[in-house]
């Protein structure tokens, strides 16, 4: 199901990143986007990785993957695009609540760089509105020295 924004002036806008971005330069927090070329280019590659892959992914294995990617991605960066907050992280945040709430212990410490990220945003002022708190356990249940 396409979002679409009817407008007072014009056509409706359609599709979530282009009601997205509108809504942030209506705003005018034109920050979310990014400062520069090269992290406007980061912000818009997770926008289109959150439509194409989170959206569309259903599968265990695709969860797998993308959780997998991510946790690649932000092992030595604090957001998406790098030491910026953007429109990615909110728009990521809220395409992965359904996910994180069903994940184990276990698997939130295996997706750890996922998991300090996600705890991160979702304590970001006016981020989690209406969603429920993912709680995350700060110390480790287990050790694998035996």
């Amino acid at each position: 199901q396409v979002p679409v924004l009817q407008t007072n002036n014009g056509p409706g806008l359609t599709g979530l990143m282009t009601i997205a971005a509108h809504l942030v330069r209506q705003a005018r927090k034109d920050q979310l986007l990014g400062n520069t070329a090269e992290e406007k280019a980061v912000v818009q590659q997770w926008l289109e990785y959150r439509v194409t892959r989170v959206n569309g992914g259903s599968s265990k294995e695709d969860t797998r993957t993308i959780l997998k990617d991510l946790n690649i991605h932000l092992e030595d960066k604090v957001y998406l695009a790098g030491n910026i907050f953007t429109l990615a992280d909110i728009l990521m945040y809220y395409g992965l609540h359904r996910v994180m709430v069903d994940l184990t212990v276990q698997e939130k410490e295996k997706y750890l760089n996922v998991s300090r990220w996600f705890n991160h945003i979702q304590h970001y002022p006016g981020v989690r509105q209406h969603l429920s708190n993912v709680v995350f356990i700060k110390n480790r249940l287990y050790t694998n020295a035996h």
